[in-house]
């Protein structure tokens, strides 16, 4: 539960950009130098069809109307100077690659590395469709703040003001005495999403390769590596257990279907929350980066749309419809653009020191 110290090092950050960096001379280039992106098309699921969609006629039509974030970095950024700038970010498939067992959607040191050193400079929260724990887990920096099951279940500051949605928070201490405030709208379903997990398991236990995930406030059903013709029936029996429960609906992600309560909650509702407990709610001056490549991200990309105010970014190597402004192609672009940041804020404030 210690989620709200801000701590890490420069030197952590340096170990980190001397096994991977940004070419300074090309922003698009991204050189690896780390074991654990040597492999990058295996490791984040980039086939070679998509390795060249750079050549394709619709990635090229894409790629226009969603320029990449790395390229288009100082124009981004310019406007942004002497302005609060927080920091969102997905976790699967963003910061860590997409796998075949999500057990095992490991981050890197290097990515990890990168990260504390962005939310030494940024308010940054994790936005996850995992449980909070999960990604905390797999995070393990208390320098963040986390939402995990599409923002139903959130670790964030105290808020400045008591706010309209106070029956769903509680006050909480971590070990180093720190206070926060534990956010969870959806808390009431617990019992029945329990109940949905156990006739899940018995239901889906004869098809070989259902990874069934308990993300807490939602229940997610992993099919990567179901056969293709074993997914119809996979399907009917979700749709069978959801019958018995209906306040609760079905939503379809990257190989996975996701059991979800039916209230009015998703990862723009936790962007929101988030920049209101920070005390940005209704500022004009700041300006949120949102980074995701799910589907389900594009609910905090139409926030962004809708206030005016920040830059969506998706994630994604191929064209795919997004209200997002920008783009990145994988996480390794990712940690090239955070590393990006984090070097624009130290500079910015070098260039306000007089000697």
């Amino acid at each position: 539960m210690a989620q709200f110290q801000r701590q890490g090092t420069f030197q952590e950050t340096m170990e980190a950009i001397s096994k991977a960096r940004c070419d300074e001379n090309d922003e698009q280039i991204c050189v690896v130098r780390t074991p654990n992106f040597s492999n990058m098309a295996r490791d984040y699921g980039c086939s070679s069809n998509e390795e060249n969609t750079a050549s394709d006629a619709s990635y090229t039509s894409w790629i226009k109307k969603h320029p990449s974030a790395l390229s288009m970095f100082d124009r981004m950024m310019t406007p942004a100077k002497g302005k609060r700038v927080v920091v969102f970010l997905d976790y699967d498939g963003t910061l860590s690659p997409i796998v075949e067992d999500p057990s095992r959607a490991f981050m890197s040191d290097s990515m990890r590395s990168v990260v504390r050193e962005v939310a030494r400079y940024f308010p940054t929260a994790i936005i996850s469709g995992r449980s909070r724990d999960k990604v905390y887990e797999f995070v393990k920096l208390t320098s963040v703040y986390y939402a995990g099951s599409h923002g139903m279940d959130i670790m964030a500051p105290v808020p400045p003001l008591t706010t309209s949605d106070a029956k769903h928070q509680t006050r909480v201490v971590d070990e180093q005495g720190n206070e926060g405030m534990l956010f969870q709208p959806a808390k009431e379903f617990l019992p029945a999403i329990q109940e949905i997990i156990t006739a899940l398991e018995e239901k889906t236990k004869a098809i070989h390769g259902v990874v069934i995930e308990n993300n807490r406030f939602c229940v997610s059903v992993h099919f990567r590596r179901v056969q293709e013709e074993d997914f119809c029936t996979l399907e009917e029996q979700v749709e069978s257990v959801l019958k018995e429960y209906p306040r609760f609906h079905l939503t379809r992600g990257r190989k996975v279907l996701e059991i979800r309560p039916s209230i009015k909650w998703d990862k723009g509702h936790a962007l929101d929350y988030i920049l209101n407990t920070l005390g940005f709610g209704k500022c004009p001056d700041v300006v949120p980066l949102y980074i995701g490549d799910d589907r389900t991200d594009e609910d905090a990309f139409k926030v962004l749309q809708t206030k005016g105010q920040g830059y969506p970014i998706i994630v994604s190597s191929i064209p795919k419809e997004t209200k997002a402004s920008y783009s990145l192609r994988d996480p390794s672009e990712v940690m090239c653009f955070l590393m990006r940041l984090a070097r624009w804020r130290r500079n910015s404030s070098s260039s306000r020191i007089v000697i």
